[in-house]
């Protein structure tokens, strides 16, 4: 690769970095092809980055940025997954796959909003739901609270009805019993 693509990379990395959500650095050793490309199917899927480049190019694309501190992670074979929409989906993918094949994949560390997130930090991450699960959480609240609202309003006009009907079986047997 020639020094003018190299820069051309490297501003591309850099200005994909500035918009995106959240940063994960992984290392994979040993992982065949056909896993790797099952692999990028998954973050496909979830309109996730995923990216393997020169340790060089990514410190250079890094540096100046807030997320300089991230780069101390960047030895040896990495890769890094991103994601402009979203910053747990990332974190779901990799948690789940690293899961799968342990000995092959790893979580090295993470950026989000400014703070640098070990290991433990990216599980968290990937527990929480994702934008469209929240939407979904919020919305599902929303049409909760005026549901409840009409059972209450139209509970207490129902109770008095059943007392009502209940009160006229009584007189209808009682009536009944006395002829």
């Amino acid at each position: 690769m020639d020094r003018a693509s190299k820069e051309q990379l490297v501003a591309e990395l850099k200005a994909d970095l500035a918009e995106a959500k959240s940063l994960i650095v992984t290392a994979s050793s040993g992982l065949d092809a056909n896993t790797v490309v099952e692999l990028r199917s998954k973050f496909r899927a979830e309109n996730v980055t995923y990216r393997v480049v020169k340790n060089t190019l990514v410190k250079l694309a890094l540096k100046g940025t807030d997320m300089e501190a991230v780069s101390e992670l960047f030895s040896g074979p990495t890769a890094l997954a991103y994601s402009t929409e979203d910053a747990v989906a990332p974190a779901k993918v990799i948690k789940e796959f690293a899961k799968e094949n342990e000995n092959k994949f790893e979580i090295l560390g993470a950026y989000l909003d400014g703070s640098i997130l070990d290991v433990a930090a990216v599980n968290a991450l990937a527990d929480m739901p994702t934008k469209d699960e929240l939407r979904a959480q919020l919305l599902g609240l929303f049409q909760a609270v005026p549901s409840k609202f009409l059972s209450v309003l139209i509970a207490a006009p129902k109770d008095f009805l059943g007392v009502l009907k209940a009160k006229a079986d009584k007189d209808e047997e009682g009536g009944a019993a006395a002829a």
